[in-house]
């Protein structure tokens, strides 16, 4: 008898409709190896519960909130009943009427698995009622009806949920051991100018309460020269009232502003140069201020929406018979490396005009909520070096993303309402990321896993950072949420748990797979000739370090010639194509000269960094896209590899230095403190330990290149042309619409 109380583990958690006898498809051409069991929909997550063992088992990350055959409701895209007798195929939609007792459900989720369950032994009208619930409950109508609210909302009124405790959220105190700003109070905002030495900007308060901009942050930062009494005057005249706010300064002074554009072109001039005015009274030289137009030069979310699609399709619909040129050929034409290139490229022209010419630049877009979250983030990550440490990272996230007002609610379309608004710009801006770490990986203290896991958490609706389209939304929602509910909690919204307090989904050990064993960041320890030493950023100025791209160099890559060939950081030997001796023969401009001085020096990890933008160096993020993908997964094979023996020899260089100061009697002071996620009980910041020198270990036998993360029993796509699966979606053009199966289904 199977039972289901290990699926409920969430607090306000409930069991709407459930099904005995199901089974959940693991082969890919067979029934062989398939699982039994119980398929429960409950009002967070689809849930199969079985006392099975998977074949041939792999290593899987294991989430708190999740057990090993969850999906969570919000990670369903699309709903699909079969009924193999009548030949009949449905895209379920919430509330609609299904006129056949399916014989097969099949679960198409937005972290690009396939899911796939057979009610062959099943009851008919249990199986029936179990596809219409999860429909219903992965398409909510309403903020208040995602899952969020009703788990948060367990903390106030304290009913009992199995499994958890009141006033506390599974188990976890949420944010209560976080210790990362949320730039949710004027003291964040201030320490942040503080740590940029912006002495000439200040916080502004006029819109707490929301009172002047609804998407808006309640605190942000403005130039000292701008009054709030200017400021209440120019807010009308700007989309959704969004006035310049400050987002990163400089070392040289220069400063990173992002703006909405102005809705009166009556104005246009006269705030253009006040707002400049503001901005260059703030710099130490006075230096100008440039506008970058991100809605000119930057792919729109529509294009980004289509190229994400399209991509998913190759990855997990298409069959990987085919040739790897032909793959690769369909890889191209999805555009999304072309836009992934595109905004690592304009966001390297905004670094040179910040650190090559002294300028202030401001990011323009018609809302300021998309397309400038992404660029103002590439931008400081490549220019900072605190950004590329792991708090440094989600605080940056926190800042330009989430109270900045990106609309996670409408891109994610949590709700299903309008597929027009959704668009994967975060997942593009992490790719884009994930970029830069491929090229300089000793630079960043987080893993790309760490990348991946934070994508997933989009779709686990708990957290405040993923939840809305700004913060105005969530107190709203969450102060009328608690009225209907009766919960007593004063002027105050509910609390819901941000993204960053990890403890809630991993375990300690689980957390250290976030750490990179080859980062060499401000205070990381090393050893030479005998003495523990540490890398540390020198007092020196960005500037003598910094280096650039020149304008012919960025019209090269404009225009699409790719001929000149970036220097690449980790190789053995250098190449530049053309040479530069050809270049010498014309007059080499200001902006040669500084991209010439900065390939020439070697990369520095804790300055600038720059990514080579030619197509050659841009890679598929293979354990995004690929990791559900049997055929595309490496055993014992991939980047883990090398990640595990880096692990090893990390955690060995720890204990070596950790006996290195009992030898020299050093203080306990002196023993270096753990990052913010390794486990508190373990020095160790690894998750793979140094073994013995007397058994020195093995790659084990459960790594492969989707660690770790496992595709069995997971990804259920039929890999052979002629399968009944293969058949059905040899059709599909991007995923499955309503339209394609209009026809065939009722």
């Amino acid at each position: 008898m199977v039972h289901v109380t290990s699926c409920l583990s969430s607090s306000g958690e409930i069991v709407v409709n459930e099904v005995s006898f199901v089974r959940k498809c693991i082969g890919a051409d067979s029934s062989h190896g398939d699982l039994w069991g119980k398929l429960i929909c409950t009002n967070f997550k689809v849930s199969f519960i079985t006392h099975d063992a998977l074949p041939m088992q792999r290593f899987q990350v294991a989430n708190r909130l999740l057990g090993e055959h969850d999906v969570p409701l919000a990670c369903v895209e699309q709903v699909v009943t079969v009924n193999d007798a009548k030949g009949k195929q449905k895209v379920l939609c919430s509330n609609q009427k299904l006129k056949f007792n399916p014989t097969e459900l099949i679960l198409y989720c937005k972290d690009f698995r396939i899911i796939r369950f057979r009610f062959d032994e099943a009851g008919p009208q249990s199986a029936k009622k179990v596809c219409l619930a999860i429909a219903h409950y992965s398409q909510p109508a309403d903020p208040q009806l995602l899952f969020g609210f009703e788990y948060v909302g367990k903390q106030y009124y304290g009913s009992l949920a199995i499994n958890s405790i009141p006033t506390r959220v599974n188990g976890v105190d949420p944010g209560g051991g976080l210790q990362m700003p949320l730039f949710d109070r004027p003291s964040e905002w201030d320490r942040e100018i503080k740590r940029t030495g912006a002495a000439e900007w200040r916080v502004c308060s006029i819109n707490e309460g929301y009172i002047v901009s609804s998407s808006l942050p309640e605190y942000f930062v403005v130039p000292v020269s701008l009054a709030d009494q200017d400021l209440k005057q120019y807010l009308c005249f700007f989309t959704a009232h969004r006035i310049p706010l400050w987002c990163w300064n400089h070392p040289n002074g220069s400063a990173l502003v992002r703006m909405a554009s102005i809705s009166d072109p009556l104005q246009q001039r006269k705030l253009d140069q006040r707002i400049c005015s503001a901005i260059t009274k703030s710099h130490p030289q006075r230096s100008d201020v440039l506008k970058s137009d991100l809605d000119k030069n930057l792919p729109n979310i529509q294009d980004i929406q289509a190229a994400f699609v399209k991509v998913r399709q190759i990855c997990v619909i298409e069959p990987f018979e085919e040739s790897e040129e032909k793959w690769l050929s369909s890889m191209e034409s999805s555009r999304w490396l072309e836009y992934v290139r595109a905004f690592l490229k304009h966001s390297a022209e905004v670094v040179y005009l910040l650190e090559g010419k002294h300028v202030s630049v401001i990011l323009q877009e018609e809302e300021d909520r998309d397309l400038s979250c992404v660029v103002s983030s590439l931008v400081q990550l490549m220019l900072d070096p605190h950004f590329r440490s792991l708090t440094g990272f989600q605080s940056l996230v926190q800042k330009e993303w989430v109270m900045a007002g990106h609309r996670f609610l409408d891109r994610c379309n949590h709700l299903k309402k309008n597929d027009k608004e959704e668009s994967p710009l975060f997942q593009l801006f992490l790719d884009c990321v994930w970029q830069i770490i491929n090229q300089y990986p000793a630079a960043f203290e987080f893993t790309e896993t760490y990348l991946t896991v934070l994508s997933d958490s989009m779709w686990i609706p708990v957290f405040s950072t993923f939840l809305f389209n700004c913060p105005q939304q969530r107190t709203e929602n969450s102060m009328d949420f608690a009225k209907s509910k009766c919960i007593p909690v004063g002027e105050k919204a509910l609390r819901f748990p941000p993204v960053w307090d990890w403890s809630q989904q991993f375990t300690p050990k689980d957390q250290a797979l976030f750490n990179n064993p080859m980062y060499v960041g401000k205070g990381a320890t090393c050893v030479q000739n005998g003495a523990v030493k540490s890398f540390r950023r020198t007092k020196k100025n960005y500037s003598s370090t910094l280096r650039g791209m020149p304008s012919s160099l960025r019209n090269i890559l404009m225009d699409g010639h790719d001929s000149f060939t970036l220097t690449r950081r980790n190789s053995l030997v250098s190449r530049l194509k053309p040479d530069f001796s050809q270049i010498r023969e014309v007059v080499e401009s200001p902006t040669e000269r500084f991209f010439r001085d900065w390939v020439s020096r070697p990369a520095d990890l804790q300055g600038m960094l720059i990514p080579q933008l030619l197509p050659s160096h841009l890679a598929l993020w293979r354990l995004y896209f690929l990791r559900w993908v049997p055929e595309a997964s490496i055993p014992k094979g991939g980047p883990v590899t090398a990640y595990h023996k880096l692990s090893q020899l990390a955690d060995e260089v720890e204990k070596l230095q950790s006996q290195l100061r009992q030898y020299k009697g050093a203080t306990p002071a002196s023993t270096p403190t753990s990052t913010p996620s390794a486990p508190p009980s373990d020095h160790s910041r690894m998750y793979f330990k140094a073994g013995s020198t007397h058994e020195p270990s093995s790659t084990p036998e459960y790594l492969s290149s989707s660690f770790p993360f496992s595709p069995v029993g997971n990804m259920c796509r039929r890999s052979i042309l002629g399968t009944p699966l293969s058949k059905f979606l040899n059709g599909a053009k991007i995923w499955l619409s309503t339209e394609t199966l209009a026809n065939e289904a009722l």
